[in-house]
């Protein structure tokens, strides 16, 4: 089979296309997996790049859907020939991979396999940071940054569907559009006026929670940007980790301030199911919606997390693997 190997950490070009032995045969509660669609997320290119540590020589991915092609003894959830979705362990970039069971979500036919590759991880971060790391409330004032981006997308759609106020960040006018599309109630183009100041013309008390999935460059301007008890949600390091904070600057407004990471809120099956359950359901009811930018082959994921990273995109990015 073909899957992308990365034997050293650095910039996309150390994402190789190589051929690869097949999974060895699903054991017990374990399913194979033929993958049709793979998800590229922001987290692939940490492992990449060295920032989060990886087991080399490693294979990304963790997302993907497609049909099953085998099942361990034991397994009852599903059956060959399934159409399933499944977060994958850093091996989604290859054309088979094994999961458990117990993890993978049966689709509907008719929901399209890159929808549900798309949605799968984004979904479940949006919908645990909303729920659990912030429980967002009517009238609430929420402020998201990256709202033109896959998961900054699925937080505006949620929190306006919790009915918060929305303030979401962008870095043109285009992509401005494509957050109040997303429904959005006000956006700030942060390459033209300073998120803080703007974020306090618009609430001149500061909003009650900040979603900021870019870190480094945007924390301080977050924290900035709370009312006094306010609550900081960080989640993610696309423009580089977050330096060590002081916390003294949090006691000024008694601010509150979490580093949540996805698994941590689905370390049961039935976390898992719950979570999952309601992001299907929120997708079919229309409250959320899926922007595939673009999908690449298999060979060009190279391109794809460079275009990522070169945030020349808008919404999610798949890779084809058949």
């Amino acid at each position: 089979m073909q899957a992308i190997i990365v034997d050293h950490v650095g910039g996309p070009e150390v994402m190789q296309l190589a051929e690869r032995p097949m999974p060895t045969p699903p054991g017990p509660g374990e399913v194979l997996v033929r993958n049709h669609f793979a998800g590229v997320n922001y987290i692939d290119t940490y492992f990449r790049s060295g920032l989060y540590p990886a087991q080399l020589p490693a294979t990304l991915g963790n997302e993907a859907s497609g049909i099953v092609s085998g099942i361990g003894p034991g397994v009852t959830e599903v059956q060959v020939g399934d159409h399933v979705a499944y977060l994958a362990s850093q091996d989604a970039y290859a054309q088979y991979a094994k999961t458990k069971a117990s993890r993978v979500v049966k689709l509907d036919t008719e929901l399209p396999l890159d929808t549900a590759a798309a949605v799968l991880l984004q979904g479940l971060t949006a919908h645990t940071l909303v729920t659990r790391a912030y429980a967002v409330s009517p009238g609430d004032w929420v402020l998201v940054h990256a709202g033109a981006g896959g998961t900054g997308r699925l937080l505006i759609q949620l929190c306006r569907h919790f009915g918060a106020t929305v303030i979401t960040t962008v870095s043109s006018e285009e992509k401005a559009q494509i957050a109040r599309a997303a429904g959005a109630h006000h956006t700030i183009i942060y390459t033209e006026e300073s998120v803080p100041d703007a974020v306090h013309k618009i609430v001149p008390e500061g909003v009650h929670a900040v979603f900021d999935g870019v870190g480094k460059a945007t924390f301080e301007g977050s924290l900035q940007s709370l009312r006094v008890e306010g609550s900081m949600v960080s989640f993610g390091n696309s423009s580089g980790a977050v330096p060590p904070v002081h916390l003294f600057e949090l006691s000024q407004k008694n601010l509150k301030l979490l580093r949540p990471r996805l698994y941590g809120y689905l370390i049961t099956d039935e976390d898992h199911r719950r979570h999952v359950s309601e992001v299907f359901r929120l997708l079919k009811e229309k409250v959320i919606d899926i922007h595939i930018f673009n999908s690449y082959d298999l060979a060009d994921a190279a391109r794809a997390h460079s275009d990522l990273e070169g945030r020349r995109t808008t919404g999610k990015l798949l890779l084809r693997l058949f």
